[in-house]
């Protein structure tokens, strides 16, 4: 250590650790995040925390940060929102670097980012959807899920889709969380819409609403609905609405109940309650009184989306009668011959989402739309690593995510550590990035470039009293941040 001090190197950017008998010298790891959601920056902050030296520098194609918090959470929930405030200390830290407006793949190549960092970590989510693949489904009225949550969130890419509200009746394929939450928002008093965070321009759109009634649709019974208790609470008491439930459905449940595990036996408790008992007064008399309603329908697999004379607009959505074959968990829907057809005039597919490969190197599952890993670790690649939905698919919510968040940076200082991860030689980093970013013209955001758009969203968001206005196109959000 002593050599190195006079030759002028300091203390982090070379330390000299021991692995076994060897002695080796390491300068400072730098690693690279892609995406910049609760699975970047939950990776990021264990880094941060684990090792002493290093450096992390977390890329985004957007101008701004946080991901599906920004762009995926319920408006109406800002309270799942408040980890940004973590996120932001994160991103203060003088040993993180925030550059967003950064596509990686078409700006900076994965194997250029593997040049200029020790280690890199995916943590780009899932921007691609799962389709029905049936008759109809190229009809206007139908939607994905993941779209009319980006148009709702002010999601440039989805800021000008064409959402016809002029219907009474919409479907929603899908009994998840994300299901409920533009169930929530189609049938939600404007008076509670426009204290949120969506745009004007959308709450204008929904303030001219016919939709009346909101019918989700599941493959298999009510004892395998995949949304949570806290989303169907909000569903039973949101104000002028009404739940219509078929009683025939749950009755059933009684008997499972018993041996569920807590959170599942809750779940289906207030589901079977909501359904086959008596509403307290108080709210029987709302019930009674509510203009719209939403509705639970199972065993259904939609089969085709009817469309008007036209041939443009949905009229309809034909589904197929479903039975169930095994056991427990491992019961599946299997179509019957028998069909209905459901009314409607919008159709919102919320069947999961699926993430897209950015290399072609990178090992790729095209049928789960994750990349291969090991807990985390990509398969065949030393110093790659996976955080999030990339590497586990779209399942569970920012705590699951923050778990899959800190393994991985775990994992990679320990890898670091152990000299798994090669940091003997020095690496460019975010300035050898930006020299090839600089040679394409491309400016990014850093995180005070983003601190300014932030300042504007609010300031404009008070004057209207809520608690932001998204800038939800790309150029302007730019121009703010670069003023």
């Amino acid at each position: 250590m002593y050599m190195l001090l006079r030759l002028g190197v300091s203390r982090l950017a070379a330390r000299r650790f021991s692995t076994g008998a060897a002695t080796t010298t390491a300068h400072v790891p730098k690693v690279c995040i892609v995406g910049s959601g609760p699975a970047g920056f939950y990776a990021a902050q264990q880094i941060i925390k684990s090792h002493e030296t290093a450096e992390v520098d977390i890329y985004e194609k957007l101008p701004v940060p946080f991901g599906l918090v920004r762009y995926g959470v319920a408006p109406d929930h800002p309270e799942v929102k408040n980890c940004i405030n973590t996120f932001t200390q994160t991103a203060s830290k003088n040993r993180v670097t925030f550059l967003g407006n950064v596509d990686i793949g078409s700006d900076v190549t994965f194997s250029q980012l593997r040049q200029a960092y020790h280690a890199v970590i995916l943590a780009y989510g899932n921007a691609k959807d799962r389709t029905l693949n049936i008759p109809g489904e190229e009809l206007s009225g139908v939607l994905s899920a993941r779209q009319f949550v980006g148009w709702y969130n002010g999601l440039p890419e989805d800021a000008d889709l064409k959402v016809n509200l002029d219907v009474e009746s919409v479907a929603v394929v899908g009994q998840g969380n994300v299901a409920l939450d533009v169930a929530r928002i189609l049938l939600t008093p404007m008076d509670m819409l426009r204290k949120t965070d969506i745009p004007e321009n959308v709450l204008a759109c929904l303030d001219k609403s016919q939709v009346k009634y909101v019918t989700l649709i599941g493959r298999r019974g009510s004892q395998n609905v995949a949304f949570t208790i806290k989303e169907l609470r909000e569903m039973v008491n949101l104000p002028g609405c009404r739940p219509n439930l078929i009683t025939g459905d749950y009755q059933h449940l009684k008997d499972l109940i018993p041996s569920l595990p807590r959170p599942r036996k809750r779940l289906l408790e207030l589901l079977a309650k909501t359904a086959l008992d008596a509403p307290a007064p108080a709210l029987a008399s709302a019930w009674a009184s509510a203009q719209k309603e939403w509705r639970l329908r199972f065993l259904l697999s939609p089969v085709e989306v009817l469309a008007e004379a036209d041939g443009q607009t949905v009229s309809g959505l034909k589904l197929a009668h479903n039975r169930l074959e095994g056991d427990g968990e491992n019961q599946r829907a299997v179509q019957t011959e028998e069909t209905e057809t459901l009314e409607c005039g919008l159709v919102l597919r919320s069947i999961g989402y699926k993430g897209i490969p950015i290399d072609s190197s990178l090992p790729f599952d095209h049928r789960t739309g994750t990349i291969a890993n090991d807990n985390g670790r990509v398969k065949g690649q030393n110093g790659v690593y996976v955080s999030g939905w990339i590497g586990t698919g779209p399942v569970g919510v920012i705590l699951s995510t923050m778990t899959s968040g800190f393994t991985s940076g775990k994992m990679l200082v320990a890898d670091i550590n152990s000299g798994q991860v090669d940091v003997s030689s020095a690496k460019g980093g975010k300035e050898e990035v930006l020299d090839i970013l600089s040679e394409k013209g491309k400016k990014p955001v850093n995180f005070s470039d983003w601190n300014r758009l932030d300042k504007f969203e609010t300031e404009v968001g008070a004057k209207l009293g809520k608690p932001r206005e998204k800038v939800t196109n790309v150029q302007k959000m730019l121009n703010i941040s670069h003023d």
